[in-house]
């Protein structure tokens, strides 16, 4: 057998149909030619959607996770057409696929309800934008940043760096704590219980000084302290400052403030009081 005979054999077998669909008959030239369209539309449409991201970095003030959102949601639409494009060509008659398509579509919509809710919530996120990436928020007893906004779930890492994908269905439906809507700027109030034999003049002074003389403490607005009763033990007063630094570590500007004014009473002899079952607030 010379060459020419191998190459017509080969050529045979992969023109050979073996799986009707409809009108048309699979056969293995089809399926690499498919093959080969499909993984090169996913390699561009992957290129596409890094084009677009920085196209709109480029000329738009979109956030980067709009940007995202907006690029992937472009890809996916590029492929879903560019895939029925290169069926038709192929030829394979789409129509075959219709009875097909609505028994499919009928199983998806009762067992992909929850998929389908949380990419409808993606889409809500990425163009309402109620967070986006940097923001610190508190969701469902999670409290970290947002890093990155999917169609599907959004991942937030905690102050012990730990992702956690939450489902974007769960900033839809549920509450959502946003510290840095607005801005980075935060207000914590933090309660100081202090003798009952104490001039309660002088005591609001040292605590306002301890926290004025905190670096992580802004000066505008400036930090305030209230008297806020005359408890059984104490003298209850409320410490309230802002701070832009210490927006993701509220536990550590607490216990750095608690020092300072530890030392600060002390070395002004005020006594603080003990009281029994006492909370940390802002931790």
């Amino acid at each position: 057998m010379d060459a020419q005979d191998l190459f017509k054999h080969i050529d045979a077998i992969f023109q050979l149909q073996f799986l009707p669909i409809g009108k048309a008959k699979v056969s293995l030239w089809m399926l690499i030619y498919i093959g080969v369209l499909v993984t090169s539309l996913i390699v561009v449409t992957s290129r596409l959607r890094d084009w677009t991201e920085r196209a709109l970095q480029a000329h738009t003030s979109v956030d980067v996770g709009l940007r995202q959102g907006i690029a992937g949601i472009a890809r996916y639409v590029v492929i879903f057409f560019g895939s029925l494009i290169i069926l038709q060509t192929a030829g394979i008659d789409l129509s075959s696929f219709t009875m097909l398509a609505g028994a499919l579509g009928l199983g998806i919509s009762f067992g992909l309800q929850t998929i389908t809710t949380n990419l409808v919530s993606g889409l809500i996120i990425l163009f309402e934008r109620p967070i986006k990436i940097g923001d610190r928020i508190e969701v469902d007893g999670i409290t970290g940043d947002v890093i990155r906004i999917s169609l599907r779930a959004t991942t937030i890492v905690t102050n012990d760096n730990i992702a956690i994908i939450v489902p974007n269905s769960e900033f839809i439906k549920g509450k959502v704590t946003n510290w840095s809507y607005k801005s980075d700027r935060i207000r914590f109030t933090y309660a100081v219980p202090v003798a009952l034999d104490a001039d309660p003049v002088k005591a609001a002074e040292v605590i306002l000084s301890a926290a004025v003389g905190h670096p992580g403490v802004l000066s505008d607005p400036p930090p305030d302290v209230l008297f806020l009763e005359f408890g059984q033990n104490a003298m209850n007063f409320s410490l309230r400052v802002y701070t832009e630094d210490f927006l993701t570590r509220p536990g550590s500007l607490r216990s750095e403030l608690n020092f300072a004014i530890h030392k600060a009473l002390n070395e002004q002899g005020v006594g603080l009081a003990y009281r029994p079952g006492a909370r940390v607030d802002n931790a």
